[in-house]
């Protein structure tokens, strides 16, 4: 599951350069800060608020980056660049996918 839910080489050139008790701490900000960016997405999905909802977006597509959680960032750019939708199944693949990225970044960070 950590294989194609997160690029290893970039995860592994991230904690070579930055360390690893520092990528841990990344990682359990990322942790706390993405729910909230999804739950921003659909209160703004909702609202009708495009600049919200695409600087969550953006914000959640550079953080899943920076851990090589790439499908992740993905979905987050899509969303980013294509605007308000009028579906949540976008959001839910997206939630879902986080899912599968936090606990695969968990994994790794116990390692």
């Amino acid at each position: 599951m950590t294989q194609s839910t997160i690029d290893l080489p970039t995860f592994t050139e991230l904690q070579t350069a930055a360390g690893a008790a520092f990528v841990t701490e990344l990682v359990g900000t990322f942790l706390e800060e993405a729910p909230p960016m999804l739950a921003e997405l659909r209160s703004a999905q909702a609202a009708g608020a495009a600049d919200a909802f695409r600087r969550a977006a953006h914000s959640l597509k550079s953080n899943s980056n920076t851990f090589g959680a790439t499908r992740l960032g993905a979905l987050a750019r899509d969303l980013e660049l294509g605007g308000l939708i009028a579906d949540t199944a976008p959001l839910d693949a997206l939630d879902a996918e986080y899912q599968r990225v936090a606990a695969a970044l968990v994994e790794l960070c116990r390692g």
